[in-house]
């Protein structure tokens, strides 16, 4: 208790040089840097590899010599145990950092840093030149939707393959597996991005691979007896739902293409005045033209004051898109 009462008077008085000196606090490798302009300083002297380092302790009196002393110790047990007390205040300072800006992000709506969805929304805008407004928006959902709730905030590095599996597993558990593969490839193509931005350096998605069932699609015979196609064309004229789902049953006969198709079908590829219907294949990338015959341009012409307004030439009465009745005809 002398000792710590002489030094601190020692301490105390000391005054600053012209140039900065250092007063040893004895065996304990702490010192004093007083500098010149008056600033006092603990420093610890440490040997770590072969190498001579310093490590700050605080200001003096705002850090006490008590408090440098019990820092000194701890330093010492660290560099005992082949651990760097200098990389250790710094990854703690780092990390210091890193909440005060993940807490500002958090409350500006951004993402945390280097999680899973920083990286993944990273990778989605780098890749929303390359697809369709349409294909983005469903890749941009089921990642929100499907993903985030599980991954979202986990830091990328720690993501394990058992994660991404549980991020799949209620859609495998449903049967929905068309849309686990589907969000199971945009996880990996995350990672991917993740891998080469140098957010992690391992896909953890693909391990799981194997785990989601394959789908068995079952496909339907097409209808190529005249008979059948005879009946076909009056269960379409006899339909009575709504007036919407008529229409598209009728004009889909005359055009010949995939009801998918004729589900998405919008307005704006629509030109009545040239009698074609132009819709973008995102496949190849260009517009495929089929020509509209008098009684479609009718069928059109007639759906037009209901619908014409919209996006969608038969869109859905649920408000979600096109006629989901249409996706049980062929």
């Amino acid at each position: 208790m002398t000792e710590k009462l002489n030094k601190d008077t020692v301490y105390s008085k000391a005054k600053p040089k012209e140039k900065d000196y250092t007063i040893s606090d004895g065996g304990r490798f702490i010192g004093l840097l007083v500098k010149s302009s008056g600033v006092k300083r603990w420093l610890f002297a440490y040997r770590f590899n072969g190498k001579q380092n310093r490590l700050g302790f605080g200001v003096y009196p705002d850090t006490t010599l008590g408090t440098a002393r019990r820092k000194a110790e701890d330093a010492r047990a660290q560099v005992a145990n082949g651990i760097d007390p200098g990389e250790t205040k710094k990854q703690a300072k780092q990390s210091t950092q890193a909440d005060a800006e993940n807490a500002n992000r958090k409350a500006a709506g951004l993402p945390i840093l280097n999680s899973f969805e920083h990286a993944a929304r990273d990778w989605l805008a780098s890749i929303e030149h390359l697809t369709t407004a349409t294909t983005h928006i469903k890749k941009t959902s089921r990642i929100e939707r499907l993903a985030l709730p599980v991954l979202g905030n986990m830091p990328i590095k720690e993501i394990k393959s058992s994660n991404v599996l549980a991020a799949l597993k209620p859609l495998i558990d449903k049967s929905q597996l068309e849309t686990a593969h589907r969000l199971h490839s945009e996880i990996s193509a995350a990672f991917a991005y993740a891998i080469v931005h140098n957010f992690t350096d391992y896909d953890p998605a693909q391990p799981v691979t194997k785990q989601i069932p394959a789908q068995k699609v079952k496909h339907r015979a097409a209808i190529i007896d005249p008979k059948q196609v005879a009946q076909l064309l009056r269960d379409i004229g006899n339909y009575q739902g709504t007036f919407v789902v008529q229409l598209a049953f009728r004009l889909s006969p005359l055009l010949f293409q995939r009801p998918g198709e004729i589900r998405q079908m919008l307005w704006s590829d629509v030109d009545l005045v040239a009698r074609e219907w132009r819709p973008y294949v995102s496949k190849t990338d260009f517009h495929h033209i089929v020509p509209l015959p008098t009684q479609a341009v009718a069928i059109l012409e007639a759906i037009q004051p209901l619908t014409g307004s919209g996006q969608y030439v038969f869109p859905s009465s649920r408000g979600d898109g096109c006629q989901t009745a249409l996706k049980t005809f062929h």
